[in-house]
């Protein structure tokens, strides 16, 4: 049992008792180490100023490394790891680090506000080797704002510096062996106060058991993975978080498990690490990851979490209420397993009782005869709220079709199946006709609501004409009759 975060801050150990489990990293980073080149722009992990690298064991000898937002990211997420920040990078003999070269060379930085955050996110890429192209490039930094609107000469440095890169850090094995002596692998359990004065604690249980029992005891405890949620109660909200579950650190929560029928995905798995196997169930979900916030983001949020926070505007869930997906939940000892589309009773409630936490979900996987679409409708393509967010399965047999689910976000005050729509299209044939018909029948399944990313108007039509989009793709192998112009809004 451990009572101090210990973790490398470059190659330095640091070992903290006594903080608030609730500070985030960034306002360690430039109030106690005074390390000021990370900068704050949002607090919300938009923007990407506050960017830095944790790298911890990857469990055979070396090193993984990633490319977080350190004004959302808890200061416990620390412990057992390693920390690098703008101040840690360097090249050989003192001189500037390929990456922050490239920038120099390439004029990449005007104000220099944000060149810090571009800087470590692009040495995240240059040493994991993800990003080689220039499409790669930019959907690497797709969460790094410049105000300037320098993105065409940081584009061009990064597509240079990149191409160096993918050999990881020297001395990786000496680190992943430092890290594995400072963590001993017991539950870590912090005290602390917050800035108000209020006291906090903080748990990180190793194992299932140990969480069911750790929530079971404190069932108004405020679960944390990736803390892209609940950051923003901290930094936005200024909320008193008197109790925290840390849910990242056991090991079944972060396993993927794959049969020929289904793919089953624990609540810990990060968008980032799903992203390839649900990509291989269809391609649209894979597009759908390409634009699920930022790298930073799909980093550390999780797909446990985008369910479990209950939004009604969650990209994850319809897709996954689409392909009939089911959620394992557990309390103490007892496992219960429902339809996903049940989870969620209304707006910021579920199907959860106190104490009770999702284990995983298991998708099902598209047979021969199914046909799959998802599509994410927002005001930008990169890191936006989806105002529509649609997914649709639909069975065949023959022209026919012999089964629909269709799933819709942002249309209600949770992620529902249209099942009006549904029953416009079980039995009939596989043409426009039929699908105009069930698209007429989305008006009898939903009220949305006007706000500030779409009027109600905007919301119906746009689920009308992709579920009609749907159709367009899929015409062909659904063999339905001949195609005439359809009216878009």
């Amino acid at each position: 049992m451990g009572s101090r975060i210990c973790f490398l801050l470059g190659d330095e150990e640091r070992r903290i008792e006594g903080r608030s489990p609730s500070e985030t990293i960034l306002h360690y980073l430039r109030t106690a180490e005074r390390l000021t080149g990370t900068k704050e722009g949002c607090a919300e992990g938009d923007c990407g100023a506050c960017t830095v690298v944790l790298g911890e064991p990857d469990g055979e000898g070396g090193m993984a490394y990633r490319a977080v937002n350190s004004c959302i990211q808890f200061l416990p997420s620390l412990h057992g790891r390693q920390l690098l920040t703008v101040e840690h990078l360097k090249g050989a003999d003192g001189a500037l680090h390929p990456v922050q070269q490239a920038l120099v060379e390439k004029h990449g930085s005007q104000c220099g506000f944000c060149t810090p955050g571009f800087v470590m996110q692009l040495y995240a890429g240059w040493l994991t080797g993800e990003a080689k192209t220039r499409q790669e490039v930019k959907d690497w930094i797709a969460g790094n704002l410049c105000r300037c609107t320098g993105y065409g000469p940081i584009v061009e440095a990064g597509v240079e510096a990149l191409a160096s890169g993918g050999n990881g850090r020297a001395g990786e094995e000496s680190t992943a062996a430092r890290l594995a002596a400072m963590d001993n692998q017991a539950m870590l359990r912090i005290s602390g106060r917050d800035a108000e004065g209020r006291a906090q604690r903080w748990f990180t249980p190793r194992s299932l058991d140990e969480l069911a029992v750790t929530y079971w005891g404190y069932p108004d405890a405020i679960l944390v993975a990736g803390a892209t949620d609940v950051g923003l109660w901290v930094t936005k909200q200024q909320r008193h978080l008197k109790v925290l579950i840390d849910v990242t650190r056991i090991p079944e929560l972060g396993e993927m498990e794959e049969t020929e029928s289904h793919l089953s995905i624990g609540a810990t798995v990060s968008h980032s690490k799903a992203a390839e196997r649900l990509a291989a169930i269809h391609e649209d979900l894979g597009e759908l990851m390409r634009r699920f916030a930022s790298v930073q983001i799909r980093n550390c949020g999780t797909v446990g979490g985008n369910i479990a926070n209950g939004s009604p505007i969650g990209d994850l869930p319809p897709a996954f209420i689409a392909l009939g997906a089911d959620l394992v939940l557990r309390w103490r000892e007892e496992v219960r397993t429902i339809a996903l589309e049940d989870f969620f009773i209304g707006y910021g409630h579920q199907d959860r009782a106190p104490g009770e936490f999702v284990e995983r979900v298991v998708v099902e996987k598209l047979g021969p005869h199914s046909r799959f679409g998802a599509y994410k409708i927002s005001k930008r393509f990169d890191q936006d709220i989806s105002a529509v967010m649609a997914a649709f399965r639909i069975e065949m047999e023959g022209g026919q079709i012999a089964a629909a689910r269709l799933a819709f976000g942002g249309m209600a005050a949770t992620p529902r199946r249209a099942k009006a729509a549904e029953a416009a299209l079980a039995g009939k044939p596989f043409c426009e006709e039929s699908f105009r018909a069930a698209a007429e029948a989305l008006g009898e399944d939903f009220a949305p609501l006007t706000d500030m990313r779409a009027s109600a108007r905007y919301r119906l039509k746009a689920a009308q004409n992709l579920l009609l989009r749907f159709f367009l793709e899929n015409e062909a192998d659904g063999k339905g009759a001949a195609l005439s112009v359809l009216e878009v809004a």
